[in-house]
């Protein structure tokens, strides 16, 4: 990454040369009260609305408008099978099979039902590993599913710790942790990119190391699909879960992803709850049949699914199958190489990334930690144009997604900042 300069011509240039560019026009950008763009770099907590995707609702809103309950099979896209239209692009985005991917639900919902089946608990073996800095809903989750198995909460929860004085998580240490205690540990369910640090897991080798001491192991990716390559079949992990509304760019509070692994697939004994949309598809609509479990992930669906939602899902999906994924994941290695190098050369004390160096060890997202924070520098920098994420106690989170985010955004970042440190 030493081929990277300062100065305003080469960030012009790499733009010019960036054979992705033109999926920024695809994007809405949020502009000022003048009609300025605004620098956007918060698509790592919500991604921008492309622009077909007015297109794809309003195709499903003109299908229940003139066709009624009709548009379940009569439809352009009919709307019986419309999570399928989601499967196979999204199951490329995550490294996954057809099979082991369904979009349904919310996400903390969907990391429930997934402890429904996987969390066992017995006398012995009860505890739940997660990351010290989980993202506070996995830990309100599986707080809860302690308690709701009879656990205390405090004696059920392990946390993996950051060492004193460091922000990152140390493998050694979950290895210790394992050892100490993987006979009493459950489950172990860490998240797949830490929103707080925005360092990228290994999820083979925890998912690996967990095996090993029996534990199933599960994974939220929140902050990893349609980030960086989670390849969740290839890692082994029993389940995962994560939202569409960030790197996916489906709307507020959209539909969360699952996986399940294909050994579970047919695994008809495994405790879940269930619905008629998870009703083999052939009689589900017999009515008066016993229960007939689908196979793979959709057997963990409930209900229909919501059209509308979906579609949002979908015209996002179709962006991406474009861009192609594997162009996505080089060029933010390139562009979020370029950022580090801009910021490092500010040579300011006062702040400091905390997210790893290492490009396979992180997505897009940098965490700049500010000295003696107290949201002042984040406040100036949205009175600057800058949209950026603040995560207390000290920490400004900023995502140059590839997909819209482009090399001048990250310049012109970078010289606001100086100029605001300075």
């Amino acid at each position: 990454m030493s081929n990277f300069k300062l100065g305003l011509e080469f960030a012009q240039q790499q733009d010019q040369n960036d054979e992705l560019k033109s999926f920024r026009t695809q994007f809405h950008m949020p502009k000022d009260n003048d009609g300025n763009e605004l620098i956007y770099m918060t698509g790592n907590s919500l991604g921008l609305q492309p622009k077909i995707t007015k297109d794809y609702i309003n195709q499903e809103l003109e299908d229940w408008a003139n066709l009624g309950v009709e548009g379940h099979t009569e439809g352009k896209n009919p709307w019986l099978h419309y999570h399928e239209f989601l499967t196979e692009t999204m199951a490329e985005i995550v490294g996954a099979k057809p099979l082991e991917v369904v979009v349904m639900n919310s996400l903390t919902a969907n990391l429930h039902f997934m402890m429904v089946s996987f969390y066992k608990p017995t006398s012995k073996r009860y505890k739940i590993l997660i990351e010290a800095d989980a993202f506070p809903s996995d830990k309100y989750a599986v707080e809860s599913q302690l308690r709701h198995h009879g656990y205390d909460d405090k004696d059920g929860l392990i946390l993996w710790k950051a060492r004193e004085g460091e922000e990152l998580t140390n493998y050694e240490d979950l290895e210790h942790i394992l050892k100490e205690q993987g006979d009493e540990i459950a489950l172990i369910m860490i998240g797949g990119v830490n929103y707080y640090t925005g360092q990228f897991f290994d999820l083979k080798r925890i998912a690996d190391l967990g095996h090993s001491h029996g534990c199933i192991v599960g994974f939220d990716c929140a902050h990893g699909a349609g980030n960086v390559k989670l390849n969740l079949h290839d890692s082994g992990a029993d389940f995962a879960v994560w939202c569409s509304y960030k790197y996916l760019n489906s709307g507020p509070g959209s539909l969360s992803g699952a996986f399940v692994h294909e050994r579970h697939a047919h695994n008809k004994d495994l405790n879940r709850f269930t619905g008629w949309w998870s009703h083999n598809k052939q009689t589900r609509f017999r009515m008066r049949d016993e229960f007939d479990q689908l196979p793979g992930a959709e057997g963990w669906q409930l209900s229909n699914p919501p059209i509308l939602s979906m579609a949002a899902i979908r015209a996002s999906l179709d962006v991406f199958k474009t861009a192609e994924f594997d162009r996505l994941c080089k060029k933010s290695k390139h562009l979020t190489g370029y950022f580090e190098f801009l910021l490092n050369e500010l040579n300011n004390d006062d702040i400091k990334i905390i997210t790893p160096s290492n490009p396979n060890e992180r997505g897009c997202q940098l965490s700049i930690q500010v000295k003696n924070a107290d949201k002042t520098l984040h406040n100036k920098l949205t009175e600057a144009g800058i949209i950026t994420d603040w995560r207390e106690p000290d920490v400004i989170r900023c995502a140059p997604v590839p997909l819209y985010n482009s090399y001048m955004d990250v310049y012109k970042f970078v010289e606001r900042l100086k100029t605001i440190l300075n």
